[in-house]
């Protein structure tokens, strides 16, 4: 796309890019007025992106409204970016695992029962 551009360098040039509309004539100008004139190595686009955070039954978009989410993580999984801002809802919920398993000559396997309490995550 652009040579000798790196990850930090496209990200930039993402976050920069200028929306345009094609003219009558076929022909790219800029989507508002007051941009600088436009070179080979600015990153344009057409459209705005969805929103993938609200539900868009046209787009097939569920959002993230009730998805769970991770409380710690700073990646894609993580409540704050998950959640769009919105902020997230918690729940303690009890399980019941096996546990301490044990294999047993010949052929057995035996188990305790553990109760487990656990946090869960999800997007308001």
């Amino acid at each position: 796309m652009f040579p000798g551009t790196n990850s930090d360098d496209l990200r930039e040039k993402y976050e920069g890019a200028t929306q345009v509309k094609v003219s009558r004539r076929g022909r790219l100008r800029l989507g508002q007025p007051g941009y600088s004139v436009l070179t080979a190595q600015h990153l344009v686009y057409l459209e705005d992106s969805p929103n993938y955070c609200v539900s868009d039954d046209a787009l097939g978009s569920l959002g993230t409204a009730g998805r769970q989410c991770n409380k710690t993580s700073q990646g894609l999984d993580g409540c704050d970016v998950l959640c769009c801002g919105r902020g997230y809802n918690t729940k303690k919920v009890v399980l019941r695992e096996r546990c301490e398993c044990s294999f047993k000559w010949c052929c057995r396997v035996e188990c305790n029962t553990c109760v487990i309490t656990r946090e869960e995550f999800t997007c308001k």
